[in-house]
This record gives structure tokens, C-alpha cells and sequence, in this order.
């Protein structure tokens, strides 16, 4: 008899791509169940709720919990985020002096999963810890993320620029966005 395995999660990382190579990357995370938690789109215009604040402040500390790391554009949507992560050539080890307090969540060994310091997944894995940690300690406690990410390898300037205006733009077509859950009900 074959043991039954506890996880069938397959990657949707490039198999062999080394994720802490310097390079731009545009990522998305989103609510479980598309929730619209973290924000209002009122006139086109984003309106943070708390846990939207929560979620916008976490991510701009994101550079003092990783030396080598940069932030472009970035935007909070009622559901999901979308922003830039550039990873530099890494200058140096990471910060865990902050109130944020990410230094509880670093990888651990496990045996289903392999999380390198310093590469996206783990800046991505200590972000989503560190907003749910902090809703929790301002009351939050039904805040959950979706599991995983997306995540896509900028190759060029022209690319780079085409992601920021989507980025910029994203609450002007929020209406028409895949990842609204009223789009099909106005």
C-alpha cells in the first residue's frame, strides 16, 4: 500500500529559476475567497480600509526587513495587490529590528517545501506573515490570504513600464478586473 501523501501542491515557480538572482518581479497576493477587505474603489480612486493600511504599511517596510531589496510601483485593491519587488545583489544579511517583527517567520526546514533567505519567496512569505500578524494584533482575526502568489520575471524596460501603468491604472478598471467579485453583478 502506498503512504498517502499530506501535500499535493504543485509549484507554479520555474522549476529552475534561482528566485534570489537579482531581478524585477511583479507580484500579486490575494484575499481568500477574493474578499474585499482591504480597500473600497470609490471615483476610480482607492479608499484603504484599516486592514488596507495594515497591508500598505507592511509592504513599504518590506526594505528594512531585506537589505537588497527595492519597491517600484504598488497598489492595494479591494482583494489583491500588485507591486514590483526588485532584488539587488545582495549587500548584506537581514534587518529584524523593526515593530513589524518578521524575524519569527524566517524559512524553516520543511519537507515538502524549500524557501531560500533572500529570494522572492521568502520576502513574499514574511510579508503575508507579517499583515496577518498585524491584523491580529489590531483585531483582525478573520483576515486570511489566499494561498500562493503570482509572481512574473520582468525582462525589460519596456515590460517593466507596461506593469507600472497597469499597476497605476488597476483602480480605473477595477470594474472589469477578473479578481472582482461584483463585476458581473452591477
Amino acid at each position: 500500500m502506498q503512504p498517502i501523501s499530506l501535500h499535493h501542491r504543485k509549484s507554479i515557480r520555474l522549476k529552475e529559476y534561482d528566485y534570489s538572482s537579482p531581478a524585477e518581479y511583479f507580484v500579486t497576493m490575494c484575499t481568500k475567497n477574493k474578499e474585499c477587505v482591504f480597500s473600497e474603489i470609490v471615483d476610480e480612486k482607492v479608499k484603504l480600509s484599516p486592514i488596507g493600511k495594515i497591508t500598505k504599511q507592511c509592504w513599504e517596510e518590506i526594505p528594512q526587513h531585506f537589505n537588497n531589496v527595492e519597491l517600484d510601483a504598488f497598489i492595494v485593491m479591494p482583494n489583491h495587490i500588485h507591486g514590483i519587488i526588485i532584488i539587488n545583489p545582495s549587500v548584506g544579511t537581514h534587518n529584524y529590528n523593526s515593530s513589524v517583527g518578521v524575524e519569527y517567520i524566517q524559512p524553516l526546514p520543511m519537507t515538502f517545501q524549500h524557501v531560500i533567505p533572500n529570494s522572492l519567496g521568502s520576502i513574499i512569505r514574511c510579508y503575508k506573515a507579517a499583515v496577518k500578524r498585524e491584523c491580529h494584533k489590531c483585531g483582525y482575526d478573520n483576515f486570511v490570504w489566499q494561498r500562493n502568489y503570482y509572481e512574473h520575471i520582468i525582462h525589460s524596460d519596456k515590460e517593466l513600464n507596461n506593469i507600472r501603468d497597469y499597476i497605476i491604472n488597476n483602480p480605473l478598471k477595477w470594474w472589469l478586473d477578473e479578481e472582482n467579485p461584483y463585476k458581473n453583478k452591477s
